[in-house]
């Protein structure tokens, strides 16, 4: 499996999971990440998918081994 692109979008998500706080090792959860939707969305105004555009980031980021499912429950771990 190849990893998806590493993009601008994936950069500002990225930026707001070390904003919330999230440390190597660290548990968030999708609920605690949409949180940034307000903010993601004052910087790209013409997407009216933030959500979506989210969980799309958090897969390339699982891809590059930045992140970890922990359940079916939208709970992630960050490992890098």
């Amino acid at each position: 499996m190849t990893a998806g692109n590493w993009t601008d979008w994936t950069d500002a998500v990225w930026n707001c999971i070390e904003l919330m706080g999230v440390k190597v090792g660290s548990t968030f959860t999708l609920e605690e990440i949409y949180d940034a939707e307000s903010i993601l969305a004052m910087i790209y105004p013409e997407n009216k998918h933030i959500k979506d555009k989210i969980r799309q980031q958090l897969q390339i980021m699982r891809e590059h081994e930045r992140l970890k499912f922990v359940d079916n429950s939208g709970v992630y771990r960050r490992i890098k």
